[in-house]
Parts: structure tokens; C-alpha cells; sequence
């Protein structure tokens, strides 16, 4: 430093300028040499030097990166990294209040008292250090510098009612997290900030936010320093931290740093409370708007005349006293734990004899740790090292180090995950750094700064995906702007707001993506319901006019038109008349459902009318007498078969004038049933069974197998019991079937089985010349008619009212017996226990004839 080199401080709160003069300055000499207290603010201004003076000109020196041109001219370092030993012009150190941090205030204090350019030397921070600087430095020059814009406290606001371009402050990971989920919800995005995360990937989602891609950032008081962004508002959510060592209160210089982001150059910044922090005390608020703080009255110190002799000597290097009462001997840092901590391994402590020994013993130990894990797992690992490198290669194993590199090169897990990964990896690119621990220094650092820019882009992808949801960022961008929200609605029915899917319109029904109660969701749907008005409209207009092949009814009720499901099946007057019911919806109300409604009733008149017209005719005057048209009724309300036996009276009642009448409707009687043959056919049978269950408000049944005429429907010793038989039986009756003994049978299928049974009768009786005692043979066509096994087959015949044997082949022959009549429900063959009841309920029918008083004189 030469005599009439001039030394000066630049001194005054965020948002003056210092930085700026002060690379201006440096600019003007022909080197120099900046120190900052984050790698990314050094990496910062190193891009903006190289822009100024070129990349062979300017190097970049932090712990983790090295770029360092031959002809380079001017240096942007962090303040551990600085080359002090290299001769510049110029030399600054920004950030100088932090010569009390606790942690690292030994470094600035060392760079304070001992860092000097040639020509000229500058140092830049909070006008609190001035007193101590006059004290130290009795020749600096002081000038303070005013904030250009003003900084206002606004008072406490509620997470979703503040404003775009806030930065909101807490200070733990978990906090941030759960701060940025609620912001993504309410207002589409946050970007994410914390120490924790690589420069790479903090660099990112700072250009998310300054991008106004989002309008948010939660951070940490790592925002503090030197990040350089478009911020209005800065909210505390909390007012303490941890740090390091206990849970403590903000700083009112503190608080100042870190509010001071908001406003930048000319444009006034505001700040102020959110979550549960209350309002701020008056004192605080005060001092933060009127830059009045308490002067820095020591700062932190450390020798930096370090005794290499042996280890003994550089312990007590290190705990020399300080020689001013303005400096205050730092508590132990990590390196310094570190150094005590492996001297006390005897085997360290052979190797780390001689001066350049204990020198490496000393970078060993001044590896950081970024990790922030457990202390004792990082100094084992500066054993490991310390001791690879005074074994016998004198380096670092090249499959040790690959070892431990390989374990980090993975972008697979969650955001915790990568930011373990994230921070090891910087570890060994530091390590990487170390030209003279490695054989091939630069393959590593290659390797080593890959791995860290891969796991940082994952970093960084992981943070957007979860808390960004950008088509909500974009609509509240839009809505505060008051611009129009731009709705379509797709032909496949898609609902889309500013090109981003909100839902979809099913007919006339609109199912939205997500069932949110920000106002952007609002905002969205008031958007959506604008288009969908429209597209209501055109859509009416449509159904309107559609032919009616396009309308459907599935199986479960619901009318379709197009495959979209618009209204279903509802209670009517009567069975044949069902209503059409419209879903609950908004956009389908007053005049416009009353003309669907009209529409979808049109078409199910019609289709009733085509698919049961057999039905709908037995309803006209066709002059029957009084049994004909009590006939004709009980039909129609059975939807179309009815066993015989219900209704053996009204037949028995009709004139032949009636019958040759029914013939001409269809109606047939048979010997088991009354039926309608026209209503047999599936398309026929399936409305009847819609309009069944509809009718009784419930579900219908699964249908019939198609093409089959009989399946069995329950075990033959649960038939006829219960009410969900019952039920079943009748389902069964309206598709046209009969159940007897457990199988359903169509019903014209069931008259011609019993009618070739009773043809096979008379066929054995001619051919006994007699009454056919031996019975007949039961026709083998009969099973494959019905689909049906023998057994099945000797099943439905016993049900029928015949008896039925095995002959000594082993076929099946019956002959007919005495048949109970069947009315409606179950038909089944009588068991042996009910013929028991029914012969003794005869015969006490039977008790006061003559016959049974003699028999019971006998038995006396």
C-alpha cells in the first residue's frame, strides 16, 4: 500500500447504490479486486464485469469455483476466497457490518484491518460501523449515501390479501414450505429462496419471480444480501430464528436488511407483518423507516498470524487474545473445532508434523460444511482426508472420491432429498478446487460442477412443479390487470381459460378440474360459465333438431345424446309414461330446460310407442265385454306375461268374440301363461325393465343373457322365499320369462315344453294301446330346446305337476299327476313335507263324514 493511497468507506442502508459505485470504480483502475459475502453475488458481478471488460480479464474466485484467466486483471471473489496476497489497484469489501457475525466476522475483520488495493480501498455496508471505523481507521473517508427510495411500515396483512411482488420471510424450511403451498393454492405461485440452496438453483427461481411468472417469493433472510429484485413488500411471518445456538428475536438491523429489499432505485418500497405475527412494536417500526440503529460497537477477530510450527503452536496462534477492546475473540469456529478435535487422535497428530503438514492439516480443517449434519460425521471426513493425502500417493484415491461422488449423482427423490444431494456435492467441489489433492484436479471439478448444475435443475424443477401452478398465476395476473379472461370451449368438450383446461362439458353438465375457493378459481369459473352460456345455447339448438337415432337410454337409466349423459328416467303417471328428470345445473334452468325437457320427452314417447306398441294397444276400446277388458288391464300392468292361474277367472269369462279380439293384440293364452309374444324381443324387453325399475324407484336387476331362453336365477331349495324372490319373480314376469323351480324360462318356450310334454304322453299312451301306466319317455329335443340338462329338465317337469322315475337305462319318464294350480310368485314342485300338511288339512276338512266316523270307531 503506498502512502497517498486513499481509503474510504461507503456507508448507508439497502438501495443506495454502494455496490454499484463502487464496481464503477474498479472499473476505472487497470485491477482490482472485489469481496462479497455470498458466491452468488461474487458470481453476479462477475458477469457484469466480464461484460464490461471481457472474460480474459476477470476471475472468479469462491470456495466451490474457480475461473481464473491468465491475463486476469480484476477479481470478484467472496471474502474467504480473496487472494490478498496478489498486488491490485483497487480493492473493496461489501457487506462490512458483518465484521460482528458471529460466525463469520473474523474474515471481514481480517479483510478490514489488513486487505488494501495500491491505489485505492473502499468498504461498503450499514452506517452503524462508522464510530468503529473512525476508530480503527483514523484516516478513512466517510460518505454516506441516502436510500434512493423511501421505506414505509404498512402494518400486518393476512397470507392471501398481499400484494403482487412480495416477498414473504420465515425462517425454517418447514415454514417456507408450508407458506409457499398456501400461496400456490390462493395465487398461483411462489418462488422459493433459502441458504440452503445451491447459487444454481436460487438463481432460477429468481428469475421465476423477476420473470413475473409468479408475483410471490418466500424466502429466508438469505434474501437479505445482495439479491438484487423487483420486490414492493416484504412480510414477516415470523420474528425470530435460530441461530446456530438458540432461539433468539430479530435484530432491528436485522429486520432493516432484510425489509431494505423492498423497493429498488427510485420506486418506494413498503413492509409490514402476515401469518400470526401481530403488529410490529413502534420502537422497530421507527428505527427501520428512519435508518437509526445502534452503532457497532465490537466485531469479530481472530489472529490471522498463524505459527505453523507444529500443531500446538497454530492452537495457540489461534487462541492469541485481541489487542483492542473493540475486538472480540470469535467463539470457536468450525475449522478451529475441527483442529482440536483431530489432534487428539494420536495417529493424526504423527502425521501433522512439520510446517507444510500442518499447513494441510489447516485446510483440512477449513473444509466447509455444507451440509449442516452432524459435526462429528464432517470431521471424520476431514480425517479421511488429511490422512489419504500424507499417505504415500500423497493424493486423494481416485476410486474413493468416485466412490463417494457416485452415491450424489442422482436426480431421483424429493425436494429434501436433492438438497441433501445438493449440498455433499458441493462439499467435493470445493475439495475439487484443491489443485494439489488430486491427480487430475479439473476432471473432478468437470464432474463435480455437473453433477451440482443436473441436481440444482431438478432442484429447481422440483420447487416449480410444487409450487407453481402457473395457469392460476397467469389468471391472477390477468385479473389484476383487469383484462378479460379469454373461455373456449372445445369440440370434444374440453372447457379451456387463457388456454389452460379448467374442465369439461358433459351435455349440458360442467365438471370443473378442481373444486377451489380462491379468487382465482372464482374468477376462472365466472370466465368459464361466460362461454358456456354460449355454448349451452348452440347446444340446445342441436338436440333440438337431432335426429332421434343420436338419443339413447343406457342401461342405468340415464338419456344420452351422443354418448353424453342429459337427464335420466323419472317417476311418471304410470309406468308407460315416465318423466324426464334434468340434473341439478345452473347453466340449464327456467326456458332452456323446459325445451330439453320437452325434446327428451318427444323421443321416449316415441320410443315406447315403437318398441311397445303392443302394450300401448291393449290401453284402446276394442269392445271387449267386462273379463276382456279386465284381461286387457291386468296385462298392461304386468308390461306384457302373467301366469294363467292369476287370472283363470276372466278367462274363464271370456266370449269368443274376446278372444278372436286379444288374438288380434297379440295377447296369447297358453296353458302356463298369458303373453305377448311382440314383447319378447331384447330391445323390447329392456325398456320394459327400465321403465319397471323407474316406476318402483330403484335399480333394475342385471338383464337376461342375450340369446338365452332359460338361465337359472337361485337354488332350487331357496326358491319362492323371501321378498327378494319375490322381486326377482316379478323382474323375471316383465322381461316375458316364468321362474319355476329356480330357472327362468320365456314364456313361449315354457307353453311349448309342456306342450310336448303332454304330446309325448299321448304318443306312449297309443302306443300301450292303454292309459300309458308306464309313463313316457321325457323327449332328449327337450333339453337342447331349452338349454337345459336332463336333470334340470326332470327338475322343471316335477315343478310342472308331473311325476317323474328313472327306468332301468337310466332315462327320465313321467307321467302327469295331480296339479296344483300356481298363481303369481315362485312356481315350484311340491315337497314331500307340504303334501303331508295339504292330506292332513283334507282330511279334517273331512272329520264329520261318515267314512271318518267309522274309522274312528275302528281305531277305538
Amino acid at each position: 500500500m503506498t502512502d497517498c493511497a486513499r481509503v474510504w468507506a461507503a456507508l448507508g442502508p439497502t438501495n443506495t447504490g454502494k455496490t454499484f459505485l463502487a464496481v464503477e470504480r474498479m472499473l476505472g483502475y487497470p485491477s482490482g479486486m472485489m469481496g462479497f459475502p455470498l458466491r452468488l453475488l461474487a458470481r453476479e458481478n462477475y458477469e457484469r464485469v466480464v461484460r464490461a471488460k471481457g472474460p480474459d480479464h476477470v476471475a472468479l474466485i469462491t470456495g466451490e469455483e474457480k475461473i481464473i484467466p491468465p491475463n486476469a486483471r480484476y477479481f470478484l471473489c467472496t471474502v474467504e476466497s480473496m487472494p490478498i496476497g496478489r498486488p491490485v489497484d483497487f480493492l473493496a469489501i461489501d457487506e462490512i457490518q458483518l465484521c460482528a457475525d458471529p460466525d463469520r466476522g473474523h474474515v471481514f475483520t481480517d479483510r478490514l484491518l489488513h486487505a488494501r488495493g495500491r491505489e485505492e480501498t473502499v468498504f461498503l455496508g450499514a452506517a452503524t460501523m462508522e464510530p468503529l471505523l473512525r476508530r480503527l481507521l483514523p484516516d478513512c473517508l466517510f460518505e454516506t449515501r441516502p436510500r434512493f427510495s423511501k421505506l414505509t411500515y404498512t402494518g400486518p396483512r393476512k397470507l392471501t390479501r398481499l400484494p403482487r411482488r412480495s416477498a414473504i420471510v420465515a425462517f425454517s424450511a418447514a415454514d417456507v414450505y408450508a407458506i409457499a403451498e398456501l400461496v400456490r393454492r390462493q395465487r398461483g405461485g411462489a418462488a422459493v429462496v433459502m441458504g440452503a440452496l445451491s447459487p444454481r438453483t436460487r438463481n432460477a427461481q429468481v428469475d421465476l419471480y423477476q420473470s413475473g411468472e409468479v408475483d410471490y417469493l418466500v424466502a429466508t433472510d438469505a434474501i437479505g444480501m445482495g439479491l438484487n429484485m423487483d420486490v414492493d413488500h416484504v412480510a414477516f411471518a415470523a420474528m425470530e430464528k435460530f441461530d446456530g445456538t438458540r432461539q433468539r428475536a430479530l435484530r432491528s438491523t436485522e429486520v432493516a436488511q432484510i425489509a431494505g429489499r423492498a423497493g429498488r432505485y427510485m420506486t418506494d418500497g413498503t413492509f409490514g407483518a402476515t401469518a400470526d405475527v401481530g403488529p410490529l412494536p413502534t420502537e422497530l417500526v421507527e428505527r427501520v423507516e428512519g435508518h437509526q440503529f445502534q452503532a457497532v460497537r465490537q466485531i469479530q477477530w481472530r489472529n490471522s498470524a498463524l505459527d505453523f510450527g507444529s500443531v500446538a503452536a497454530l492452537l495457540n496462534s489461534l487462541n492469541a487474545p485481541p489487542v483492542l477492546d473493540v475486538l472480540r475473540r470469535t467463539r470457536d469456529a468450525p475449522d478451529h473445532v475441527a483442529l482440536e478435535t483431530l489432534t487428539r487422535d494420536e495417529d493424526l497428530r504423527r502425521r501433522a508434523r512439520g510446517r507444510e503438514a500442518v499447513a494441510l492439516l489447516w485446510d483440512v480443517c477449513r473444509v466447509p460444511d455444507f451440509r449442516k449434519i452432524h459435526e462429528e460425521s464432517h470431521i471424520r471426513l476431514q480425517g479421511q482426508i488429511f490422512q489419504h493425502l500424507t499417505g504415500r500417493a500423497g493424493r486423494l484415491p481416485p476410486d474413493w472420491i468416485a466412490g463417494h461422488i457416485k452415491r450424489l449423482d442422482s436426480t431421483d427423490g424429493d425436494i429434501h432429498a436433492l438438497t441433501d444431494r445438493i449440498a455433499s456435492i458441493r462439499v467435493w467441489t470445493y475439495v475439487a478446487h484443491q489443485n494439489d489433492w488430486l491427480s487430475d484436479a479439473e476432471h473432478w471439478r468437470q464432474r463435480t460442477r455437473a453433477i451440482e448444475d443436473r441436481l440444482s435443475d431438478a432442484m429447481h424443477e422440483r420447487l416449480t412443479q410444487r409450487f407453481v401452478d402457473r395457469r392460476t398465476a397467469v389468471l391472477m395476473r390477468k385479473l389484476h390487470d383487469r383484462e378479460a379472461l379469454i373461455a373456449v370451449v372445445d369440440r370434444d368438450g374440453a372447457v379451456r381459460v387463457e388456454d389452460h383446461h379448467v374442465g369439461r362439458l358433459d351435455g349440458f353438465v360442467f365438471t370443473p378440474v378442481s373444486g377451489g375457493r380462491g379468487r382465482g378459481d372464482k374468477a376462472v369459473l365466472n370466465a368459464a360459465l361466460k362461454a358456456l352460456h354460449g355454448e349451452i345455447g348452440r347446444r340446445l339448438v342441436a338436440l333440438e333438431t337431432a335426429d332421434d337415432a343420436v338419443i339413447s337410454l343406457a342401461d342405468d337409466g340415464t338419456v344420452q345424446w351422443d354418448g353424453a349423459a342429459v337427464a335420466r328416467l323419472g317417476r311418471g303417471p304410470d309406468c308407460l309414461r315416465p318423466a324426464v328428470d334434468l340434473p341439478v345445473n345452473d347453466l340449464l334452468s327456467g326456458e332452456r330446460a323446459r325445451r330439453v325437457r320437452d325434446r327428451l320427452s318427444a323421443w321416449l314417447d316415441r320410443l315406447v310407442a315403437r318398441d311397445l306398441a303392443a302394450l300401448l294397444a291393449l290401453r284402446a276400446d276394442h269392445g271387449l265385454s267386462g273379463a276382456g277388458r279386465g284381461l286387457a288391464y291386468q296385462i298392461g300392468e304386468a308390461l306384457g306375461t302373467l301366469p294363467r292361474a292369476a287370472v283363470q277367472d276372466q278367462i274363464a269369462r271370456l266370449t269368443p268374440a274376446d278372444r278372436k279380439v286379444l288374438a288380434r293384440l297379440d295377447v296369447r293364452i297358453g296353458v302356463e301363461s298369458v303373453f305377448m309374444p311382440p314383447l319378447l324381443k331384447p330391445d323390447s324387453q329392456r325398456l320394459r325393465a327400465l321403465l319397471w325399475a323407474t316406476a318402483r324407484g330403484e335399480t333394475a336387476p342385471a338383464p337376461p343373457p342375450r340369446g338365452r331362453v332359460s338361465f337359472a336365477v337361485a337354488p332350487d331349495d331357496a326358491a319362492g322365499q323371501g321378498g327378494e324372490a319375490d322381486r326377482l319373480d316379478a323382474y323375471h314376469r316383465v322381461l316375458g320369462f316364468r321362474v319355476v323351480a329356480g330357472r327362468a324360462v320365456r314364456a313361449d318356450m315354457l307353453e311349448r315344453f309342456t306342450a310336448a310334454l303332454r304330446q309325448a304322453q299321448r304318443d306312449a299312451a297309443r302306443a300301450e294301446h292303454g292309459e300309458g301306466q308306464g309313463g313316457a319317455a321325457l323327449p332328449p329335443a327337450l333339453c337342447s330346446m331349452l338349454g337345459v340338462s336332463v336333470e334340470e329338465a326332470e327338475t322343471l317337469c316335477r315343478a310342472l305337476g308331473y311325476r317323474t322315475w328313472r327306468d332301468d337305462a337310466g332315462g327320465v319318464r313321467f307321467r302327469a299327476g295331480r296339479r296344483r294350480p300356481r298363481a303369481s310368485g315362485h312356481d315350484r314342485a311340491e315337497t314331500a313335507a307340504e303334501r303331508r300338511r295339504r292330506l292332513a288339512k283334507g282330511a279334517a276338512r273331512a272329520s264329520d263324514s261318515p267314512f271318518a266316523v267309522l274309522a274312528e270307531k275302528v281305531r277305538a
